[in-house]
């Protein structure tokens, strides 16, 4: 153990980390493209945009140079009451790639507390108006993050456990999965029949934390567009899915029906810095219209709109939205398609899906899928020996990789994976993990 593992143990606890039992982390001294090097000369692969954020691969110098330039001009001022050039310009970039029914953009400083404003926002939407509405639909298996308000619209379970006493009241319908498609319809109408709902907060097309899981989009349409007609608000959390991650620059671009709320973080700054915005129509801000003050959206952080994150995040846009990006995303889809299909018959191998730039299975095992499935113990460790990093949720195994990955690199991947496959019964017979 290195002098640094040391002090890390002295004084970090680590997010999502058992206390005991678990390996010691590695220590990265540096990382360039889409590779971490450690301290004792190993590189890993970061298949997973180190948890989904880092799109344009790590130290890109065109961010590097951004965050330098902006640090040395301007590197923070209360946004109450004082404004910058930084945050103007990533505004009005975003509503130019945003659903045409977005008008305006709040900052906050990461997902979960961009979910938490467009709760607020909803909520009090309709107290402004002197209406009182108190439920919220949610769809059950979501992750929205890990505040209270977040987590009282996601899945309850060994997560929440310990806070569910505190936790508001939540209307869930079950994941459409294809088979139960109907009875999440009507479940979905019958909530929306009691007149009583203020939002609709889902995660377009696909749920991250719960496995990768792709849904109809056409049943999706369906329920924002009656959850609209009937005056709910509907909140897409595209914290995840945005940017890119599905295909389109936002997972809302291949609906029919565009929300009235929407929540980016992660790779909104090509992984350099936390930043969350909350995004929302004309309307929804016209009910806070008012000279009465008890009308403001009382809602702010100390680092709102921080000039360094809005400059990166500009550079990140430049990035995004080239020509190369656009072919590298369509790319990695083609390339994951084509892997699917070869490891799709493979009797280890359950429910393959490729939804733009993100592959995802289940590996057959005796456990439902679930996060606790005993399989994530054996897939992490393995991976990281080879050179790879991969954070599996349960017994899914999915890839998430930086846009910029090569081929040859996926291919190193890919056949990692299938060697896995080949291996893991005799490694588990052999007690070998």
């Amino acid at each position: 153990m290195t002098d640094w593992i040391k002090r890390d143990e002295l004084a970090i606890w680590h997010p999502f980390t058992p206390l005991r039992g678990m390996e010691k982390p590695l220590m990265v001294e540096r990382a360039e493209g889409v590779n971490l090097y450690t301290d004792d000369g190993k590189t890993i692969i970061d298949a997973i945009s180190s948890w989904w954020v880092n799109i344009h691969g790590h130290s890109h110098p065109h961010l590097a140079q951004a965050i330098a330039t902006q640090a040395s001009r301007l590197e923070h001022v209360i946004f109450a009451g004082f404004t910058h050039e930084p945050a103007i310009r990533l505004a009005e970039r975003l509503l130019q790639i945003l659903p045409e029914n977005q008008a305006k953009i709040f900052y906050s400083d990461n997902g979960s507390t961009a979910v938490e404003v467009a709760m607020k926002m909803a909520f009090q939407f309709f107290h402004n108006q002197g209406v009182e509405k108190r439920k919220i639909i949610a769809i059950d298996g979501a992750y929205h993050g890990d505040t209270f308000g977040a987590m009282s619209v996601g899945e309850r379970g060994p997560f929440t456990s310990p806070f569910d006493p505190y936790l508001f009241e939540v209307d869930f319908v079950d994941f459409p999965n294809g088979e139960n498609d109907e009875q999440v319809w009507q479940h979905f109408q019958e909530i929306i029949a009691t007149n009583d709902v203020a939002a609709f907060i889902y995660e377009p097309i696909a749920q991250g934390a719960s496995g990768m899981r792709v849904y109809d989009k056409k049943l999706l349409d369906r329920m924002i567009s009656l959850a609209q007609a009937e005056g709910v608000i509907c909140i897409a959390d595209e914290v995840m899915t945005g940017f890119g991650r599905t295909g389109e620059l936002f997972a809302a671009d291949a609906l029919e029906t565009n929300p009235d709320i929407m929540c980016l973080s992660k790779g909104l700054t090509g992984g350099a810095l936390a930043m969350g915005v909350t995004t929302c129509t004309q309307k929804i801000q016209d009910a806070y219209q008012s000279s009465d003050l008890m009308k403001t959206f009382f809602h702010g952080h100390s680092f709102t709109a921080n000039p360094i994150t809005c400059a990166v995040a500009n550079a990140s846009l430049d990035l995004l939205l080239t020509d190369e990006c656009t072919a590298n995303r369509a790319r990695l889809n083609d390339r994951h398609t084509t892997f699917g299909k070869k490891i799709a018959e493979h009797p280890l191998v359950r429910n393959t899906r490729v939804l733009g730039t993100i592959i995802a299975f289940e590996l057959n095992t005796d456990r439902d899928t679930s996060y606790f499935n005993e399989a994530r113990h054996h897939l992490y460790p393995y991976f990281i020996e080879k050179g790879i990093l991969i954070r599996p949720l349960g017994n899914v195994i999915y890839l998430i990789p930086p846009y910029i990955i090569s081929n040859n690199e996926l291919d190193f991947i890919y056949q990692t994976i299938f060697n896995f496959l080949e291996e893991y019964p005799t490694l588990i017979k052999n007690n070998a993990l």
